[in-house]
């Protein structure tokens, strides 16, 4: 039988494990973390669900806890919409329209995926022409923006809205969200 490693061994047996609460900025709802010390949540991801908070929009918000002297703070990994929401929202007539991007913030490097429902099916130009000036629009957006701002305004449902009414004027939708948004590096 093969003898444990000193990694191993070092993980105590007699600590009392506890509650830590962890403060996210972006959300007002209260985190409880269960573990034996500060140290050992440090670097952990939570999802946390979005869905109750938005009144059944499937959202699925990735954190990432660090220790801010003392004090645990979640900071936001990604935004994603759950599949089972978009299977819901899409309707037999329908076509859909998606794009994927990675684009500079503010303050970081970040990826974009739109996600758009037309009310009937449209033609591929049509489609052609919803995604480019929704990614026109986005890139506009992004760039001058820092991305907690950007959270918030997808948390809140404003930047969908600001999108969905540029492309009312080329074709109606049924739903306009962003599916995706994944921040890749932070400066």
């Amino acid at each position: 039988m093969a003898e444990k490693t000193e990694e191993q061994v070092k993980v105590k047996k007699g600590i009392k494990k506890q509650f830590f609460e962890v403060s996210a900025p972006l959300t007002a709802s209260k985190i409880m973390l269960y573990a034996g010390s500060i140290e050992e949540l440090e670097g952990k991801t939570v999802k946390l669900d979005l869905t109750r908070n938005l009144r059944g929009k499937n959202l699925v918000l990735k954190l990432k806890v660090r220790n801010d002297s003392g004090n645990l703070v979640a900071d936001v990994v990604s935004l994603e919409l759950a599949g089972v929401f978009i299977r819901r929202m899409i309707r037999k007539g329908s076509d859909y329209v998606e794009d994927s991007f990675i684009t500079e913030c503010k303050d970081g490097k970040v990826v974009v995926k739109p996600f758009m429902i037309t009310r009937n099916k449209v033609s591929r130009a049509v489609r052609k022409a919803l995604r480019d000036e929704a990614k026109k629009y986005l890139l506009e957006y992004l760039n001058g923006t820092y991305i907690k701002d950007v959270c918030s305004d997808i948390i809140s449902n404003k930047l969908q809205k600001t999108i969905s009414l540029r492309l009312k004027k080329i074709y109606p939708l049924a739903l306009c969200e962003i599916r995706w948004f994944e921040i890749l590096e932070r400066k």
